[in-house]
């Protein structure tokens, strides 16, 4: 009896819905405003799409992909047919008929669902299937169906059915985080779509129907049976012969499922850290911020900057870098090693060709995982006496007449309330300046800046990213590397490479950055700038030789025609630093803890020194 009343309830309802549609409809249409509005939420309201983001190294192999949804877009033309027609048979046999919604198929779901009292059975069409994946909900309600119903119908009256069926097929869900049938294709196949049989075609093709139940990676055999049910479908309808069907079906599935990469994450996050600077030097946000004319307005220049390099991100990217990939496998593992000897103690490091200027490794710290504290670019440290060839030797040459011969005095000094002693307390008379370089005397040091003076030596900084140094270092205790805030490892290898030659340009880890259709968006554009004289870097390079043969740099061995570093040591032993050169490289390297504290009880195994041979090393 309640049944019957029922279905006699619906014929009379039925016609009234349809009946209060179409004033709906016309008040849309006459409503210039509403209309305008519908057409906005349906037309420019697409959904926010991620895609990946993939990490080349120097020879072009993938080493890092980062994406939260894989998807891989194509057009209708590259999807086969075979795929188009098992979608349309199984899902919306009237597809190319309909305004956007099916009413007999509506009229049988809603009959269905009356004999069970229940709102299980479905009738929605492709479009609808698209409007619900992009605007609503998915609740089963009549009133969010009527809603669909309006979508639908302004959808197929706005884009043509080409456009539905392919932006259908690309949003889809195929579990997994799978999104699209392209990326179906690469993630469960690694091939793409032109490539798979049909049977892969259809194997694939039976997930979007409950992306739970037929996920393939944990119910291989319930998606298999949905493979066959779909197949079964389409020999029904007359798009297959039964004598292919069976074959297809008795074709066997082999997955190769995809696998995200996620190599090397030290170099990697540090090429997300670059890309930022990239956008902000090529967009211009980076001469905008620093002339920003407050904290406000800088605040909001770098929020913007935010914005866009995540716009940028989300379009789906590939970056070409420098990484060589051996040498980061190897560097990782041996400083590891090294590290886990002594608890806590943390290290950081960065190799640059000296031809290229390019970063070929990164070390961010002890097991480094994504995104942690990046000890290469974020940690802030000290550079003691590693500081001196920059600010103070290399300015000497380059502004007087001083050479590596001249005496400087490296006796006791005060400057003001200023007293700066050399390593130990002890005291010299008059040394060479070579000598005072090769063994890191302080009291000459600070003599020898304020002979080129404090300005004048801080001035031969400015073409180093050095983003920290401020006008309150310009005092005389920068000579041996006291700064308010200090410097980042990357920064100081990159200040080295100016020793190689005396020329310099920016170091960088990406080579180009291109968008899903192959076209460059970013590259450094940098030229080589003069950063010293040949002469002064000349001089130099001797000098930092002359650390490594029978200076500080004492047991330093790399199988190299030219070997030069220097070592610096801050106060109360909070840092150990080494930065130096070959005919191949130029690094720097670190070590310290997070929280700084004495190191002087393990000065002697020289742990600086060791990682400084390896990560040098050519073979």
């Amino acid at each position: 009896m309640r049944q019957g009343t029922g279905f006699i309830i619906i014929l009379l309802c039925f016609p009234l819905l349809w009946i209060l549609y179409s004033f709906i409809h016309t008040e849309v249409l006459s409503a210039a405003s509403f209309n305008d509005d519908l057409e906005h939420s349906i037309q420019l309201s697409n959904p926010t799409i991620t895609s990946p983001v993939v990490l080349l190294d120097k020879q072009g192999e993938i080493f890092s992909e980062d994406y939260v949804e894989w998807r891989e877009p194509i057009e209708l033309e590259t999807i086969p047919l075979f795929v188009q027609e098992l979608f349309i048979q199984s899902e919306d046999v009237e597809f190319y008929n309909h305004i956007g919604f099916n009413f007999t198929a509506i009229f049988r779901a809603v009959f269905a669902n009356a004999s069970s009292q229940e709102r299980e059975q479905g009738a929605s069409t492709i479009t609808q299937q698209l409007v619900r994946l992009r605007y609503l909900s998915t609740e089963k309600t009549y009133e969010r169906k009527l809603t669909e119903l309006l979508y639908a119908h302004e959808m197929e009256k706005q884009t043509t059915k080409e456009e539905i069926l392919t932006n259908y097929l690309n949003e889809i869900y195929f579990s997994n985080q799978v999104y699209g049938i392209g990326a179906a294709a690469t993630f469960y196949f690694g091939r793409p779509i032109e490539e798979l049989r049909e049977s892969e075609l259809a194997f694939i093709s039976a997930i979007p129907n409950n992306p739970t139940i037929y996920n393939p990676l944990t119910n291989f055999e319930a998606t298999k049976k949905r493979q066959e049910l779909l197949i079964d479908v389409m020999v029904k309808n007359g798009r297959l012969t039964a004598e292919n069907g069976e074959k297809i079906k008795k074709e066997s599935i082999v997955l190769s499922t995809k696998l995200k990469k996620q190599l090397y994450p030290a170099y990697s996050t540090f090429v997300l850290h670059e890309l930022e600077n990239l956008i902000a030097h090529n967009e211009g946000f980076k001469e905008r911020i620093a002339n920003s004319q407050n904290e406000q307005q800088k605040q909001f220049l770098e929020s913007e900057l935010k914005t866009r390099v995540n716009e940028v991100i989300a379009g789906g990217i590939t970056i070409s870098t420098a990484l060589d990939q051996s040498k980061q496998d190897y560097d990782e593992r041996y400083i590891n090693s090294l590290l886990s000897k002594t608890p806590e103690l943390q290290a950081a490091s960065v190799v640059i060709n000296n031809e290229s200027r390019e970063i070929v490794s990164v070390y961010g710290g002890k097991d480094y995982r994504k995104m942690d504290f990046h000890r290469a670019y974020q940690a802030v440290r000290q550079p003691g006496s590693a500081f001196k060839p920059l600010l103070v030797y290399a300015p000497l040459f380059e502004t007087t007449t001083y050479a590596p011969a001249n005496s400087i005095n490296a006796g006791k000094l005060c400057i003001g309330s200023y007293c700066p002693q050399n390593y130990g307390g002890a005291v010299y008379g008059d040394v060479t300046i070579q000598d005072a370089f090769r063994l890191s005397h302080n009291t000459p040091a600070v003599r020898l800046l304020d002979k080129v003076g404090i300005e004048n030596a801080f001035a031969r900084l400015s073409p180093f990213q050095f983003e920290y140094i401020q006008k309150e270092d310009y005092t005389y205790s920068a000579a041996l590397g006291g700064l308010t805030h200090g410097v980042t490892i990357a920064e100081m290898a990159d200040a080295y490479t100016s020793f190689i030659n005396g020329t310099y340009k920016p170091v960088h880890s990406i080579r180009k950055v291109e968008d899903k259709q192959g076209n460059v968006l970013y590259r450094w554009d940098e030229d080589f700038q003069e950063a010293w004289s040949y002469k002064t870097a000349q001089t130099m390079r001797g000098l930092l030789q002359q650390v490594v043969t029978n200076g500080t740099g004492k047991g330093i061995h790399i199988n190299s025609s030219y070997v030069g570093a220097k070592t610096g040591t801050t106060n109360e032993y909070y840092d150990y630093w080494l930065a130096g050169l070959t005919d191949t490289y130029t690094s720097a390297v670190w070590i310290g803890y997070d929280k700084p504290k004495n190191m002087k009880s393990i000065e002697s195994n020289k742990i600086h020194h060791r990682i400084f041979n390896q990560i040098m090393k050519t073979d």
